[in-house]
């Protein structure tokens, strides 16, 4: 249904970006399968933590079904004018709030069915879809977490109708974030209590994807701390330790998002290196973060050898899989028209699309990896494997017999960084 929202605006406007084109023997799209967050691009209306609403959009209030089928009627407007191949949702982003869970239910179901009638007639697909339990004053205290049963049975159950929900709709992931996972004070947290809560919820989530035969990935989202004082998910290590101590390492991976890692004091390339090394790489959200606001800016990226970098590790890594680039990235509040949307997305992805071009061709030159070979070389000798399997007594023993004095070697990083500087 046309709803004149986007009426004269340019379809998107691509510089670098080709579906079509094949990088590393595969389709750029296929690489790359980007998706539209539909909280930022559609749901959120501007406010920041020192202003209030500066969007004015046709589908506001977001408080009934009529104009939730309108959002939906724009959101599939703009996939098709930016031909994504994938989109994102939270409960709370599609359906209007209704104050308790059967109707909270019912609505979802509703629209839920809409979408997917929208869904026929597009080449977008469902990327992933997640809870909102992080917004509403019920979840203040966390979901998971909480210390009142009652607050964890509600967050049960409306994760349960997402997932059905997701599934329904042929998700090919299903994310959680836990964004008030944490505490404020630990005068009145029993954090031991609430990581176990956490790790049980978790479990449950598993039991319930191979209960109802969902094929998709079971994925958490690092995030260290806003609006928390302390969130257990604060990164990639953080939530690789917990999936291992609740058994769970096998079954569940990270969603892993540029300007969560920059909260955490990390780069991006940081985050995806942990992940790839562990092999529990899931899905990223691209965005990037003010450097001098100190919060999560969420904007659209355009750093070009940032990106690279991430890529990189992608695929050397063997790619995305079933997960793909979400643009967990929305407009500055300035921001106000129709054209606004498409050009921040196009832009966005103009970037990753050079992004990844330099990285495939530093991983076709060789360059990066011939250089960490040679300064791990010592590594492949038989002696030096030995060592491993050895014992500190052995190990001294040889240094005294062979005088053993080693003299540091450069690590050669500007030579390094010059060579990235080549591709980007």
């Amino acid at each position: 249904m046309a709803t004149g929202f986007f009426d004269g605006v340019n379809a998107a406007e691509f510089h670098h970006y080709n579906p079509d084109e094949i990088v590393m023997g595969k389709r750029m799209e296929d690489h790359l399968r980007f998706a539209v967050a539909y909280w930022h691009s559609f749901a959120w209306e501007g406010q920041d933590p020192f202003g209030g609403q500066t969007f004015i959009r046709p589908w506001h209030p977001q408080d009934d079904m009529g104009r939730a089928k309108m959002k939906a009627d724009v959101a599939f407007e703009m996939f098709d004018l930016l031909n994504v191949p994938f989109f994102c949702w939270h409960d709370a982003d599609i359906r209007p709030e209704q104050g308790n869970f059967a109707d909270n239910l019912n609505t979802l179901n509703e629209i839920t069915d809409y979408i997917g009638e929208k869904m026929e007639g597009s080449k977008t697909g469902l990327l992933w879809g997640t809870a909102n339990m992080f917004s509403d004053r019920r979840w203040m205290s966390g979901a998971s977490t909480n210390p009142d049963p009652d607050v964890f049975a509600f967050a049960a159950a409306t994760v349960k109708s997402c997932m059905d929900a997701t599934h329904k709709l042929g998700g090919q992931n299903y994310v959680l974030w836990g964004g008030r996972e944490g505490y404020e004070t630990l005068l009145n947290t029993d954090m031991g209590q609430e990581l176990d809560h956490m790790g049980r919820f978790l479990s449950m989530v598993v039991d319930y994807k191979h209960k109802i035969g969902f094929e998709g990935q079971i994925l958490v989202e690092p995030k260290p701390q806003e609006p928390s004082k302390h969130q257990y998910d604060y990164d990639a290590a953080t939530c690789i330790g917990f999936l291992r101590k609740y058994g769970l390492e096998d079954e569940v991976k990270l969603n892993l998002e540029q300007g969560h890692a920059i909260l955490a004091g990390h780069s991006f390339e940081h985050e995806l290196a942990v992940a790839t090394s562990e092999g529990m790489l899931g899905s990223i959200d691209m965005n990037r973060n003010d450097y001098q606001s100190g919060w999560d800016t969420d904007q659209f990226p355009n750093n070009v050898p940032e990106v690279a970098l991430c890529y990189y590790h992608i695929l050397k890594a063997g790619g995305l899989g079933q997960g793909g680039t979400n643009f967990d990235a929305k407009l500055r509040r300035q921001s106000l028209d129709a054209q606004d949307l498409i050009d921040g997305h196009a832009g966005g992805m103009d970037v990753c699309a050079r992004g990844l071009k330099a990285a495939a061709a530093m991983i076709e030159d060789g360059g990066l990896e011939s250089a960490l070979q040679q300064r791990y070389a010592g590594w492949e000798m038989p002696v030096a494997k030995a060592m491993l399997e050895s014992d500190l007594s052995s190990i001294t023993k040889r240094v005294l017999a062979e005088g053993i004095t080693p003299e540091p070697r450069s690590g050669r990083q500007e030579a390094l960084e010059n060579y990235v500087n080549k591709f980007v």
